[in-house]
């Protein structure tokens, strides 16, 4: 079966997964399609979309596909959001805590709270319900604490193709001290990507 418009029907397809799309996915719903013939068409939308009058693009994240909005558009877009809903926010701690396990996964709680100075066994739950963290066995020590690592989820709501494409802790830090200043105020906001579905 040939289909006169590809490129358009894999646009529908990225747009229309819920969460990012991988090739393999896309390439099992359309088995009459060479594979090559779907990277190529992909990577001619990719490009199509990297154009300045486009707000959008398709970006890799967690192994697959989806539509983003623009980085240069963000901080409009957040505004727009919070005039709509309340944006999705996580507490300093929880954002500490969160950069922790992000960068010394897996990690258990006992090693968290050396690093941190603080209880986070609470902090591990908010994170745990926002499933931005699983539990990822268990270390094979005294007692067999749990050993918690981020999630899909994690790389899906920070727009991140792999845990590889996190910021230097460096960047990090300084991003914790800009929200520090804010906490008392409001719980500190989560940056993130904002897929194409947040901003209709």
């Amino acid at each position: 079966m040939s289909y006169p418009n590809l490129s358009a029907l894999l646009e529908a397809i990225i747009y229309l997964a819920k969460e990012p799309v991988s090739i393999d996915a896309i390439h099992k719903a359309l088995p009459d399609v060479d594979r090559e013939t779907i990277e190529r068409a992909i990577a001619m939308l990719i490009e199509k979309y990297q154009m300045e009058n486009h707000g959008i693009e398709i970006r890799e994240v967690a192994d697959g596909l989806r539509f983003s909005t623009k980085p240069e558009h963000h901080e409009v877009l957040k505004k727009f959001l919070q005039s709509q809903h309340p944006p999705t926010r996580l507490s300093l701690a929880a954002l500490e805590t969160l950069a922790v396990i992000a960068y010394k996964q897996p990690v258990t709680v006992p090693e968290i709270q050396e690093i941190r100075g603080v209880q986070a066994s609470g902090v591990i739950k908010t994170l745990l319900d926002k499933k931005l963290v699983s539990a990822g066995g268990r270390k094979e020590v005294l007692g067999r604490p749990i050993l918690y690592k981020t999630t899909k989820e994690f790389l899906i709501h920070f727009g991140l193709k792999d845990i590889g494409e996190l910021p230097s802790m460096e960047e990090f830090e300084e991003l914790i001290k800009n929200e520090a200043v804010a906490e008392e105020a409001a719980p500190a906001e989560l940056p993130f990507e904002l897929p194409l579905e947040e901003v209709q």
